[in-house]
């Protein structure tokens, strides 16, 4: 694997430590800014919308732009986007700069996404995925419990400070080892025939699954730091380690996904999709049981993240001649679940269902996927028989 995709792993790394951090700052935000747990809880959905809408809009305009140069300055608004938020005491501001930081998030993931792909060739486009993944699953196992740590020792402020100097030496690596140009150098096909082969009926069930299945995931992470002090019965120092065990989980589960999906993506998704459903269920049944809840939250991370992987990694094989926009297409379909779990987990806190409603909120989704891929099961079966009736030869008369 080329090193400079290793590279674009680590600026993930700065990037995803921002996008999940929010998870174990929810408590501390609110309380310095006035603000109620659900409030605090839409900073993480309003960082998805502005990825949404920004994913899209940044692939079109990065078509044009040198990689590298695409790349730096994206980071450079992320940058200054959270020195603002580190100096804010309105959580107006704080809001816009999460929006603004997402839209600038969104750029980099779709220019890095397909300079990775492009980087790393054909036949490894997984273990390149799972690489770029693997950054914001290195966040969530360090970055994000060290930011939950500078939260309960200095504040959340010195969260968002970490984070803005966490990207400067990412910026630095970019510059030396990611290629100036296009690293393929190939000509591109025009933005309208991406877009149009982006309207395939399948592709966008796959999209919908990705986004309901993100959306299981981040309703519960969302608010995992209530869940365990407050359901769980973990004192606030063990936040931090709580988080720690969901990103071990993650890292493992998209190192593994990076090995087996190139090959086996069928299995890959099928059964860590309906793992995950179950997982999400058995979590809301036993968050009160310590033991219980430290094994599930490893083991939905490494389910979580090892079948997003693999859903990343089916977009591009549906969508080959739309390189460039598949990436973004993917991107957006991740944060709008990303945006929707913490809005429906904030729903049910709100209507008084108690601190297990967004896990149980989870597992619903995780049903609505499944049946998104039955009905994937169901179409890929009558094409396949459209396919073998056309090949078979005539019968003679």
């Amino acid at each position: 694997m080329p090193f400079a995709v290793y590279v674009l792993g680590l600026a993930v790394f700065a990037q995803g430590t921002s996008e999940f951090m929010l998870s174990g700052l929810l408590s501390s935000i609110a309380g310095d800014l006035h603000v109620s747990l659900a409030a605090a809880g839409l900073l993480t959905s309003a960082f998805a919308v502005g990825m949404v809408a920004g994913a899209p809009l940044t692939a079109l305009a990065g078509r044009t732009w040198p990689r590298r140069r695409a790349l730096l300055l994206f980071l450079g608004v992320f940058v200054a986007v959270h020195v603002v938020g580190a100096l804010t005491s309105s959580y107006g501001v704080l809001l816009a700069t999460r929006v603004v930081g997402a839209l600038a998030n969104a750029g980099f993931w779709a220019v890095a996404l397909v300079t990775a792909l492009a980087l790393a060739g054909p036949h490894r486009r997984a273990r390149a995925t799972a690489v770029v993944v693997g950054g914001v699953t290195v966040a969530c196992v360090v970055g994000v419990p060290a930011g939950a740590l500078l939260g309960e020792l200095w504040g959340w402020r010195a969260a968002f400070w970490a984070v803005a100097l966490v990207s400067v030496p990412a910026a630095v690596a970019l510059l030396a080892a990611v290629p100036g140009g296009r690293p393929d150098g190939a000509p591109q096909a025009g933005a309208r025939s991406e877009l149009r082969a982006l309207a395939r009926p399948r592709l966008l069930l796959t999209l919908l699954v990705m986004a309901l299945v993100q959306g299981a995931t981040f309703c519960t992470f969302s608010y995992l730091e209530p869940l365990v002090t407050r359901v769980t019965g973990f004192g606030a120092g063990w936040v931090p380690v709580v988080l720690a065990l969901f990103g071990v989980g993650s890292f493992a589960g998209v190192t593994l996904a990076g090995r087996l999906a190139d090959a086996r993506p069928d299995a890959v998704i099928g059964l860590g999709m309906t793992a995950l459903a179950a997982g999400w269920a058995a979590l809301a049944l036993t968050a009160g049981h310590p033991a219980a809840a430290l094994a599930l939250v490893l083991l939905q991370g490494a389910l979580a993240f090892g079948t997003g992987t693999a859903l990343i990694t089916r977009v591009f094989h549906l969508a080959p001649d739309a390189p460039t926009m598949a990436g973004s297409f993917a991107t957006a379909a991740f944060n709008v679940g990303a945006a929707t779990g913490p809005w429906l987990g904030g729903l049910a806190l709100g209507a008084g269902l108690g601190f297990r409603a967004p896990v149980w909120v989870s597992a619903l989704l995780m049903c609505l996927a499944l049946a998104g891929t039955a009905a994937l099961s169901v179409s890929s079966d009558a094409v396949g028989r459209t396919l073998s009736a056309r090949r078979r030869p005539a019968p003679e008369r």
